[in-house]
């Protein structure tokens, strides 16, 4: 769940107001202006399970020490620039967490902890993770969140072990459908509309039967109101995710997330990561690998995923790229609206693919020819 900046150095993740923190280290009257308008704007999206109160739990260190056995390595789910991530166990309702804890050097910084609180505790929604509470004792910043069995998207595409199960097709466009479904809620039902900035595999959570909810909103940023068409911004984001028009410009829109989606069910789809620098020359970046393939539908097979071994339906394939390729069109105004994407994934999602009973498209490259189902 770490982020790195387009480009240069970030501060990942803010703070929570009730501390004693000099000036400097929280937002400045026009930022709380701002969340205070998305706090009176929430109010009224709880049409798809919008809150209107700040639901986050206070906890102390010494809870959070003792649900994660003081912190124990046996604990430790993963870590980044922002610190470490453990399984713990609160005493008081004895329910098993997720714990960040973020590191006082790291990437992470107070108003990013504030910015995430805030917005998990103000947004809810059935792809979204569920923020349970945080601490903020003295210089300690936590955050604790509903436990995602399965871990992250990333840890089911990428580098996988060899006895790791793979993701089929079904689940693949599952997983896709339901973390637009997530997007469309901070973009359409937010009020005003919410620019996730984060978007990427490492933060999109799964749950049991693989149920995707996004996570980390450190990033986030309150979209364009009335006239105004973007927001402009200081440019942070994940290398390979970001929109080109705001890493180039830091002009901030809802077009930019789709963008970065896009990328997302790319990775999906293909298997390959938004930048590998172990492929060939030229295939270091997905878009920039996919983008002439997109141009002869004849190639299409060639995109998907070695591990699928054709397990996968040809028209569905099809389809699923259309959308991935609109989404990272150069031009923002090309772009689909958020919306648009889950209507076509959430058809895609229906369609359920059966190895047994349809056919098993071929892997040699370049053809697309389905044919009969054989040992693999």
């Amino acid at each position: 769940m770490g982020c790195f900046p387009c480009a240069g150095k970030s501060n990942k993740k803010g703070k929570k107001n009730q501390e004693k923190n000099s000036k400097d280290q929280i937002p400045s009257t026009s930022e709380r202006l701002k969340v205070n308008s998305s706090v009176d704007g929430r109010k009224d999206a709880s049409k798809d399970g919008g809150s209107d109160h700040i639901a986050a739990h206070t906890f102390t260190f010494r809870e959070l020490a003792a649900a994660t056995k003081n912190f124990r390595a046996e604990c430790l789910l993963g870590e980044g620039g922002f610190g470490r991530v453990y399984k713990g166990r609160l005493e008081s309702t004895n329910k098993i967490v997720a714990i960040k804890q973020l590191d006082r050097n790291g990437l992470q910084g107070n108003r990013e902890f504030l910015v995430e609180v805030l917005m998990l505790s103000l947004l809810h929604h059935p792809n979204l993770v569920n923020l349970i509470g945080y601490c903020a004792d003295g210089d300690q910043r936590l955050l604790v969140y509903e436990y995602m069995a399965l871990g992250s998207l990333e840890d089911h595409l990428h580098d996988l072990p060899p006895d790791k199960k793979r993701l089929d097709w079904n689940t693949r466009m599952k997983i896709a459908a339901g973390a637009a479904k997530g997007l469309e809620y901070l973009h359409d039902k937010a009020s005003p509309p919410v620019i996730y900035r984060d978007l990427q595999c490492s933060n999109i959570l799964l749950g049991e039967g693989y149920h995707p909810k996004l996570s980390d909103f450190g990033l986030a940023k309150l979209g364009p109101v009335g006239d105004k068409t973007h927001v402009s911004t200081r440019v942070m984001g994940t290398y390979g995710y970001c929109a080109p028009e705001y890493a180039m410009t830091g002009q901030l829109t809802l077009k930019s997330d789709v963008y970065s989606f896009g990328v997302v069910l790319l990775e999906i789809i293909t298997g390959r990561k938004a930048i590998d620098n172990s492929k060939a020359a030229g295939e270091h970046n997905l878009v920039a690998w996919a983008r002439p393939l997109f141009k002869d539908r004849r190639k299409f097979s060639q995109m998907a995923d070695p591990m699928l071994h054709g397990q996968y339906p040809l028209r569905g394939l099809y389809q699923a790229l259309a959308v991935a390729a609109m989404c990272v069109q150069e031009q923002p105004n090309m772009r689909p609206l958020i919306a648009d994407v889950v209507t076509a994934l959430t058809y895609l999602a229906s369609q359920k693919y059966d190895p047994e009973t349809q056919p098993v498209q071929s892997s040699r490259m370049g053809s697309s020819t389905p044919r009969s189902r054989r040992e693999l």
